[in-house]
């Protein structure tokens, strides 16, 4: 959401009182731009040579100019989360205080669990709230397959919003204004999703060739390979991230005995193993596999469980 200059600045008082305020909304290498609160865009870099920036960071910053149109990050405010994703060399943070997960999956093609599952992984230990949403459900027969795929994430708690962007734009349209309507949702998906063509419905034009970084870099060198911030409404209290790319999200920062807690079907019988440190995989007496072995947890999540517990090397 927009922050409130009184609140922040009251929050950030014990600094420089000639550092303004701003909003990170898209980065690319060691530039940034960075809205101020009356909505002025500002295109400056960090201080130092470490850069820790990421987009949706609140930030005090410094005029380089007398034009105020570039500008020197020098702090970033406290963070109320942070999301990563990494490779297989290593894991990098690449959006901040985030209101809520907007995961997009299509009935065509057919959509990973396990990808699905990662990122709704990561967005509970960041304490983030998802929602999920169905592309292409005028696709008859698949989108029947991926509604009973997806049974098991209703019955976590996730809410489902099914939508069909190219052929009923307008509904799927009001439909995700009525969830994303305050607030900031990082939106992702795999590829073939729909996911460019919901970027583009909800924020016209936003998939624009070249972004106004690449034009202050003067580079002509297309931004739609980093985050970047949409605002969705005139007031700028509804905003929309889009992250390209649908890489694996990063969970090292996710401690494997932890694991079973930010799994919502798994959750519940935590504490109820015959031993105290059971790691819900072979051990006799574990309330986790008897459940899988009742039906009350489906094998498929387990087996996503089991491997990412096995990735973790622990």
């Amino acid at each position: 959401m927009r922050p409130d200059p009184p609140e922040v600045r009251a929050a950030g008082a014990h600094h420089d009182i000639e550092l303004d305020f701003g909003l990170v909304v898209t980065g690319h290498g060691r530039h940034y731009t960075v809205e101020t609160p009356e909505g002025v865009r500002v295109l400056c870099h960090p201080r130092g040579k470490k850069s820790d920036c990421v987009v949706g960071d609140r930030v005090r910053w410094r005029a380089t100019n007398e034009h105020a149109d570039e500008g020197v990050i020098e702090h970033i405010e406290p963070r109320r989360n942070l999301m990563f994703r990494q490779d297989e060399w290593r894991t990098k943070s690449f959006a901040a205080n985030i209101d809520r997960l907007l995961m997009l999956v299509a009935a065509q093609p057919v959509f990973s669990e396990n990808q699905l599952a990662r990122a709704l992984i990561a967005a509970e230990s960041a304490g983030i709230p998802s929602l999920i949403a169905l592309n292409k459900t005028d696709l008859t027969g698949p989108a029947e397959a991926a509604r009973a795929r997806l049974v098991p994430y209703l019955a976590m708690g996730y809410q489902v919003v099914e939508l069909a962007l190219k052929t009923q734009p307008e509904a799927s349209r009001d439909k995700l204004m009525q969830h994303l309507g305050t607030g900031s949702s990082l939106v992702l998906g795999p590829s073939g999703s729909g996911k460019s063509t919901l970027v583009n419905l909800l924020v016209p034009g936003a998939l624009a060739p070249v972004g106004e970084l690449s034009v202050a870099l003067n580079s002509g060198r297309h931004t739609t390979t980093t985050t970047r911030w949409y605002w969705l409404d005139g007031a700028r209290q509804a905003a929309l991230l889009d992250s390209p790319g649908f890489q694996e999200f990063g969970l090292r920062q996710v401690q494997a005995d932890a694991l079973a807690g930010f799994m919502p079907d798994l959750r519940p019988y935590q504490g109820q193993c015959r031993f105290y440190n059971c790691t819900h995989v072979h051990e006799p007496g574990c309330a986790v596999l008897a459940a899988v072995e009742q039906g009350t947890v489906s094998a498929s999540r387990h087996r996503i469980y089991v491997g990412l517990r096995e990735e973790m090397g622990r």
